[in-house]
């Protein structure tokens, strides 16, 4: 299976503008025959927690409707990042695309702190059967969280993929965490970041993949858009990159 993680630089709340840089990279990422490409967390927003309440949506937001086309005419699952609404609470999610397939939400289990004023932790764990891989999807901070692992564990996962925003401070840690995880828990992990500002964050990048002995097998740099992809069956990695410095 080939699997794409999708460094990018948002533009602050604008959506329609966020899908445009979207739909260029999965058009690399079916250039280069992925099966899976993942965006960084609120990657269609930009990691914008004041700005959530107003911009949340759901998955059947008719924006998002060429991102299903592309699914369906590719054979390409796609996973971006959105602030989801259900009643009077609005949650950090992945809309998760798979061909001729209805979309999925999967939202966020375990905020960080300082989220906790904008958003409502979700209870929807969830692991995707595709291919010949099973796929965790976790959300930044859920990589702090033993349980988030632990059911990743229990459902035979295989691939664990981390949509986040890392900033330049916190990105040595979190390399150093998700490196020694695929070491003790034997999954191919698949970590996609920004670049640029957001949420008054420095981002850092440093967008990686790292096989089951926890070897760095691919890493983008710290500036510039790009794409990793990787074969989970030939090792090879295949690294597309936007002026990369």
């Amino acid at each position: 299976m080939r699997v794409a993680v999708a460094q990018i630089e948002a533009i602050k709340g604008n959506i329609e503008k966020n899908v445009e840089n979207h739909l260029m990279w999965i058009k690399h990422a079916i250039q280069n025959k992925a099966d899976m490409i993942v965006f960084p967390e609120l990657s269609l927003t930009g990691y914008e927690r004041v700005l959530a309440e107003e911009l949340a949506t759901n998955q059947n937001d008719n924006r998002l409707d060429e991102m299903q086309r592309l699914s369906d005419a590719n054979g390409i699952t796609i996973g971006v990042g959105l602030p989801t609404r259900k009643a009077d609470n609005v949650f950090i999610s992945m809309i998760i695309f798979q061909p001729h397939t209805e979309r999925i939400t999967y939202s966020k289990q375990y905020l960080y702190p300082p989220e906790e004023p904008f958003f409502t932790a979700a209870k929807n764990p969830m692991v995707l059967n595709l291919e010949t891989e099973v796929v965790s999807p976790a959300i930044c901070y859920e990589v702090s969280n033993d349980a988030h692992w632990e059911y990743a564990s229990q459902n035979n996962a295989t691939i664990y993929i981390a949509s986040v925003l890392s900033s330049v401070a916190g990105i040595d840690a979190e390399l150093k965490k998700l490196s020694g995880m695929a070491r003790t828990k034997k999954l191919v992990i698949f970590m996609a970041n920004y670049v640029g500002m957001s949420g008054g964050y420095e981002c850092a990048g440093r967008s990686s993949v790292w096989n089951e002995k926890g070897e760095l097998m691919g890493q983008l740099g710290n500036k510039s858009e790009g794409l990793l992809v990787y074969d989970t069956q030939t090792k090879e990695i295949t690294t597309i990159t936007n002026g990369e410095a």
